[in-house]
C-alpha cells in the first residue's frame, strides 16, 4: 500500500497524464555556452530530478527575445541560433524516465539585463537605466514571440509549458497598476491589464493545440507600494478560467521580496500554500503550491484537503532529488531536507556555479551520472565524524572499499551538533540522522568514542586515511576572557539553560549572528560586537543579506567595536571613534571563529600509503564545502 496515496494520484492536465503530484519547480542551469544553449551538463542537472520521481521537470528559463527579453547574461533565448537541439537533448533527458517535460517561457521586460529595456510604460529604474513604454506593435511582436517559442518548445519534445507570469517579470508588469500606467486598451482597469496576458495565452494555445498542458505562474502580492492586490489576482485568475491547465501561485516581485518568493529559514514551512489554497476556492481550474515544501505528509496533506492539486518542490529537490521514490516506498526517513541556507543562490551571485550545500552532485550531475566501482578494494580508516567524514566513509563504501569511521566523541554530526538548539536550523541538524543511518546501510564499521593516534592507525593498517578531524575554537586574547559568564558558541547547546538574560555576543560572523537571534527568540536581550565594519561576512550574499535583517530586528549590533575586558558587570568595549564604553552583560557568548586543526595529519602522515586530509582541517570553511570535500574524497581512492 502507498503511504501517501493523495500524493502519488495520477492527474491529468490537458490531455496529459502526469504519474504523481510532486512537480520540480523550475530552476536555472547557469553554466552554459555563451550564447546560452543548454548543454550536456545543463541536461543532467534536469535529468536527475527525473530520474528521481518527480511528475513533471521544467527547464528554467527560455526566454523568447535574447536582445530585449535576457533575465540574466546567457540565458537560454527561443531565438538564439541552434538553441533547438539542447532544447531537445534536455526534453529527452527527462521524458525517458516517464516525467513530463516543460519548459518555462519568460520575458524580463523593464528589469531584463542590457540597455534595451522595454516595459509596459516609460520608466527610469534605479539604477539610472531607461525603460521605452511599448508601443501596441511591440506587443503585438512580444505575444508572437511567447508564441513562437512555445512551437519551439513543442518541436523539441516538451509535453508543456509554463508561463512565467509572476516575480516582477513582463507580464506581472502589465498586470501591476505600479508599473502599467497606459490609457489605452493595456491599461488602467484589471481587465485591460490582463489583456496582455490573455492574448499571450491564446497566442500560445493556438500554436501547440488543446492536447498541450499550459501552465502559468502567478504571484499574490507584489509587496509594493501601488502593486496589485490579491484580490486583483484572485480576479484575474478568474479570467484564466478554461484557457490554462495548472495555475501556480506564487508570491513576490522583482524588487524587495526575494525572502518572500523564496521562504528562509525563519519562517515555518508551507507558508504560501494559503495563496493557492484560496485561489483553488474560486476557480474550478487546478492549482499549484509551491513555497519550501519538504516533508511529504505536508504534500499529502494539501493534496487530501483540496488546498492544491499539485505540489511544486524547487531547492527541495535539489537538496534529494530522489523524494519522490523515497517518499512513494515509505522510506520518508531517508529523504535529506533542505536546511533553507540560501547556498545554491548565493553562490551563483559569487561564483555563477550551481551548487547544493548537501548535495554535493548538483552541478556535477553529467560527471556522477555513472560511477564504476573501485577497481581495487582498499581499507579505508575515516577520522573524524562530523558532515565531512560521514559524506567520505559513505562515498568510500558506496565504490566497494572496506571502512571504518572513528569519532572520538560519543556521537556523530561534529560542528553540526551545535545546531541542536537553533530553532530555525532544525532541517540541518536532522541531517545527522539521515546520514547516521545511512552510514549503517552502507556497511561502514562506526566506532565512537574512539581517538585515533599514529599507534592506532598502524594498528587497523589501512591503505588510505582520510582525516577530517575539523577545528577548533579561537579564543581571543581579552581580559576575563576565561570567566564562569562566558560561553564558547560550540558549547551554546549544552550550556543554554544557564545563559543570562542580558548576553553579548563577541563575534558578528555567522555564527554569531545566527547565535544571537536564536537567543532573540528565547527571550534574551542581545548586543553583537563586530570589530569589522560588516556583519555576517562569512554568509553566502543571499542568507546574509536576510539573517542581518533578522538580526537587526531582533538584537543590536555594534560593528567596528572592539572588545578590551570581560567582567562580572559585561563588556569593556572600544568604538570606531574611540569612545570606551560598557556593555552590560549576565553572559557572554565567544563566536571569535575557528582556525584548522593540523596536528591529526601531521601525525598520520606515514601511516598509510596515501593520506586525504578533507573538510575544516586545513581550512575552516562551510557546510558545503565539507560535504563535497568528503564526497569526492571517498570517489578518489
Amino acid at each position: 500500500m502507498i503511504k501517501f496515496p493523495y500524493l502519488f494520484s495520477p492527474i491529468v492536465l490537458g490531455g496529459v497524464t502526469y504519474k504523481n503530484r510532486i512537480f520540480s519547480a523550475p530552476m536555472t542551469f547557469r553554466d552554459l555556452s555563451g550564447e546560452g544553449e543548454l548543454t550536456a551538463q545543463a541536461a543532467a542537472f534536469y535529468e536527475l530530478r527525473a530520474k528521481g520521481g518527480a511528475a513533471e521537470v521544467t527547464v528554467s528559463e527560455l526566454t523568447v527575445n535574447g536582445i530585449y527579453g535576457r533575465t540574466y547574461p546567457n540565458n537560454t533565448s527561443a531565438d538564439t541560433k541552434n538553441v533547438k537541439v539542447g532544447l531537445a537533448v534536455c526534453a529527452d533527458a527527462i521524458r525517458i524516465h516517464g516525467c513530463v517535460p516543460s519548459v518555462e517561457l519568460n520575458h524580463g521586460g523593464k528589469f531584463a539585463v542590457g540597455e534595451n529595456l522595454i516595459g509596459p510604460s516609460d520608466d527610469t529604474l534605479p539604477d539610472g537605466r531607461k525603460v521605452r513604454g511599448m508601443t501596441v506593435s511591440d506587443i503585438d511582436t512580444v505575444v508572437r514571440e511567447f508564441a513562437s517559442a512555445a512551437r519551439l518548445a513543442k518541436h523539441a519534445g516538451y509535453r508543456a509549458v509554463l508561463l512565467h507570469g509572476g516575480h516582477g517579470w513582463m507580464i506581472e508588469q502589465f498586470l501591476s497598476p505600479a508599473d502599467n500606467k497606459r490609457t489605452d486598451r493595456y491599461g488602467g482597469c484589471l481587465r485591460n491589464r490582463s489583456r496582455f496576458a490573455l492574448e499571450v495565452i491564446e497566442a500560445v494555445r493556438a500554436e501547440v493545440g488543446s492536447e498541450f498542458p499550459i501552465e502559468i505562474r502567478v504571484s499574490a502580492d507584489e509587496y509594493r507600494e501601488g502593486g496589485y492586490s490579491f484580490r486583483d489576482l484572485i480576479e484575474f485568475t478568474c479570467m484564466l478560467e478554461g484557457k490554462v491547465d495548472l495555475i501556480n501561485v506564487s508570491t513576490g516581485g522583482h524588487e524587495n521580496s526575494f525572502d518572500r518568493t523564496h521562504q528562509t529559514m525563519f519562517v515555518p514551512r508551507g507558508g504560501l500554500v494559503r495563496f493557492a489554497a484560496y485561489v483553488k476556492e474560486k476557480i474550478k481550474t487546478p492549482v499549484a503550491a509551491i513555497g519550501a515544501i519538504a516533508e511529504p505528509e505536508m504534500a499529502e496533506q494539501i493534496i487530501r484537503d483540496g488546498k492544491a492539486d499539485v505540489v511544486y518542490m524547487g531547492r527541495q529537490l535539489l537538496a534529494d532529488p530522489m523524494l519522490p521514490i523515497k517518499a512513494m516506498a515509505g522510506r520518508e526517513n531517508e529523504i535529506v531536507r533542505c536546511c533553507r541556507c540560501f547556498t545554491c543562490q548565493g553562490e551563483r551571485m559569487v561564483s555563477g556555479l550551481r551548487v547544493c550545500s548537501l548535495n554535493p552532485v548538483i552541478g556535477r550531475e553529467f560527471e556522477n551520472r555513472n560511477i564504476p566501482p573501485a577497481r581495487e578494494r582498499k581499507n579505508v580508516l575515516v577520522v573524524g565524524g562530523g558532515p565531512a567524514g560521514m559524506t567520505a566513509a559513505i562515498s568510500a563504501a558506496g565504490r566497494g572499499h572496506n571502512v571504518v569511521l572513528c569519532e572520538r566523541s560519543d556521537s556523530l554530526g561534529g560542528a553540526l551538533r551545535e545546531e541542536k538548539w537553533v530553532s530555525f536550523k532544525q532541517d540541518l541538524y536532522r541531517w545527522i540522522d539521515v546520514k547516521s543511518a545511512e552510514l549503517k546501510r552502507s556497511g561502514v564499521d562506526v566506532r565512537l568514542g574512539v581517538c585515533v593516534t599514529a599507534e592506532l592507525a598502524r594498528e587497523l593498517a589501512p591503505d588510505v586515511i582520510i582525516v577530517a578531524a575539523g577545528t577548533e575554537a579561537l579564543v581571543p586574547s581579552i581580559p576575563g576572557i576565561c570567566s564562569d559568564n562566558v560561553i564558547m558558541s560550540d558549547r551554546l547547546a549544552e550550556c543554554i539553560d544557564r545563559t543570562g538574560d542580558r548576553v553579548v555576543v563577541l563575534g558578528g560572523g555567522l555564527v554569531g549572528c545566527e547565535s544571537a537571534v536564536e537567543l532573540s527568540l528565547r527571550g534574551k536581550d542581545v548586543t553583537v560586537l563586530e570589530m569589522r565594519p560588516t556583519a555576517a561576512a562569512d554568509a553566502n550574499p543571499r542568507h546574509g543579506h536576510i539573517l542581518l535583517e533578522k538580526l537587526r530586528s531582533a538584537a543590536k549590533l555594534l560593528l567596528n567595536t572592539r572588545a578590551t575586558e570581560i567582567t562580572d558587570e559585561g563588556v569593556v568595549c572600544i568604538g570606531g571613534t574611540g569612545e570606551k564604553f560598557v556593555v552590560p552583560a549576565d553572559s557572554v557568548i565567544c563566536a571569535a571563529g575557528r582556525k584548522a586543526d593540523t596536528s591529526l595529519y601531521n601525525e598520520m602522515i606515514g601511516c598509510a600509503e596515501r593520506v586525504i586530509p578533507i573538510g575544516d582541517c586545513f581550512y575552516p570553511g562551510n557546510m558545503a564545502g565539507a560535504i563535497s570535500g568528503g564526497y569526492y574524497a571517498g570517489l578518489d581512492i
